[in-house]
């Protein structure tokens, strides 16, 4: 089919589009370049550079995709912080954006959302109707990317769907982008450089690998109705994490702790049960065997 991926140019999107070309997908990729790159577009894929908050009528025209996977974002939560005004101008003028420009081409919409700034703590893994409490402004532009997804379902009869991704890992991701903290032990313990982990360490995270949540999108886009969490279901400590990372890097180095930031969430991990249901998803690369995946590319960086 024609497809087109916003953000294919980025660490998941880039994933996204390797997965419909590797099924023979004619595929479109619109990236306004700010966090993505050049090198991450494939062979065989087309590069449209433009800002979603621009018109996208005549792109859409002219690509006629028949189902559009959106993940152009502005992803930085300190940045929602300072620049709400700013967040939301991408995360929701921008998906408004999408969502009309794929109306019109009738085409489905697969959007991905956040687990850990939706749900805020979660003392159980999460499931998809649990209360959403965002505790970030990017959290709430992510949420209300949502609703206006749901609004189009009901107001015009489309089968748009949102995904609510983990903590995703995997190669192209870069240590100075937000949520990356696997980019960034590995990216330092290459260089035998001190690594830190903020608090205790015993805060835990839900870590998918980049190449399961391109299936999940790729299923979601086919199967899906509603929303879905895409995680693993699997809570890691930020200090185990950080000492499986260093055995797959053959290093001894420990972390150094310092100062929790403020509003970091404790525990955040999702329940995929739902995906696993409706989508015939599951993941299939445990925290371990993607970590190394990662650090094979990270070496060769």
């Amino acid at each position: 089919m024609r497809a087109i991926v916003t953000g294919g140019a980025g660490f998941i999107g880039s994933h996204v589009v390797d997965a419909l070309l590797a099924r023979g997908d004619e595929v479109h990729l619109i990236d306004n370049l700010a966090t993505g790159s050049r090198d991450n577009v494939p062979d065989g894929a087309t590069l449209h550079v433009q800002d979603i908050r621009a018109d996208l009528a005549p792109l859409f025209d002219e690509a006629g995709p028949e189902a559009v996977f959106h993940l152009a974002a502005q992803a930085d939560v300190g940045t929602s912080v300072e620049k709400p005004d700013f967040d939301a101008a991408v995360n929701v003028v921008g998906t408004v954006r999408v969502l009309e420009a794929a109306r019109r081409a009738d085409a489905p919409v697969v959007f991905t959302s956040t687990g850990g700034a939706i749900y805020g703590e979660c003392e159980r893994p999460a499931r998809e109707d649990d209360p959403r409490r965002p505790l970030s402004p990017y959290g709430t532009s992510k949420l209300a990317g949502e609703e206006y997804l749901a609004t189009w379902n009901r107001l015009y009869g489309t089968r748009n769907v949102v995904c609510r991704l983990g903590n995703v890992y995997g190669p192209r991701q870069l240590p100075s982008l937000e949520g990356g903290v696997i980019a960034i032990f590995l990216d330092r313990l290459r260089d035998g450089k001190p690594t830190q982990i903020f608090g205790d360490g015993g805060q835990t995270r839900d870590f998918v690998y980049v190449g399961d949540v391109a299936r999940a999108l790729l299923a979601a886009s086919a199967r899906g109705d509603g929303v879905y969490n895409v995680g693993t279901g699997v809570a890691t400590s930020v200090l185990d994490l950080h000492r499986l990372c260093a055995r797959v890097a053959g290093s001894d180095a420990e972390p150094e702790l310092v100062d929790a930031r403020p509003g970091e969430l404790r525990d955040s991990v999702l329940d995929p049960s739902r995906a696993a249901q409706d989508l015939g998803w599951r993941p299939e690369l445990d925290l371990e065997q993607g970590l190394q995946t990662t650090w094979r590319w990270v070496k060769e960086r």
